[in-house]
């Protein structure tokens, strides 16, 4: 899997617009987003297994209420999967948990990116539920991953992100707003 340190892989996805666009129906609820969407902005990159289950849902639904946050964070906010664009225009379509979402979903059908990043889940062939914070160069500062069956908690990646975007050390449980580590004060009090 690749990790903090390494560059996200380069991709040009199918994916379903955000918000009422990407309810307008088949060849106008569509777009293509690539690695170079949102250029320097910080990226957070989110993947579930497949559409029309249970606990991608919660995550997804609950990633879009946190959108504004991120975007207020210069954080553009995508989610993918390995099912088609249309599979997730219908799944929006039919679940009011994601029905007015606010952020893109990608279509890995080919599984390109997942594979790329190193996230396939070995039995199922489909994506772990894997989350990447990327910098504005395209570099990966974050990444988690949970098995097929446990979500991940959004609120954690987006303070994770203040924390990266603070470029200073910070400490267990750190919030926006707190004070981040200052060696020099802490050896100085030694």
């Amino acid at each position: 899997m690749l990790t903090v340190g390494d560059k996200f892989p380069a991709f040009n996805l199918a994916a379903v617009k955000a918000g009422p666009e990407g309810l307008e129906g088949p060849g106008k609820s569509f777009t293509q987003i690539t690695n170079e969407t949102d250029a320097g902005k910080w990226k957070v990159v989110f993947f579930w297994p497949k559409d029309f289950t249970f606990i991608c849902p919660t995550e997804i639904a609950a990633f879009a209420k946190l959108n504004e946050e991120f975007a207020d964070r210069d954080a553009a906010l995508y989610g993918a999967s390995t099912d088609s664009e249309f599979v997730h225009l219908n799944w929006r379509v039919h679940n009011a948990d994601i029905r007015d979402l606010a952020i893109p979903m990608l279509a890995d059908t080919k599984r390109e990116l997942s594979s790329a990043l190193g996230i396939l889940d070995k039995n199922e062939g489909v994506a772990l539920r894997a989350t990447f914070i990327v910098d504005p160069e395209g570099t990966i500062q974050w990444a988690s991953v949970n098995g097929l069956n446990v979500g991940r908690n959004p609120q954690e990646v987006l303070r994770i992100l203040d924390a990266l975007q603070t470029d200073e050390l910070c400490p267990c449980n750190w919030t926006k707003g707190e004070e981040a580590l200052k060696p020099q004060e802490i050896f100085e009090a030694a």
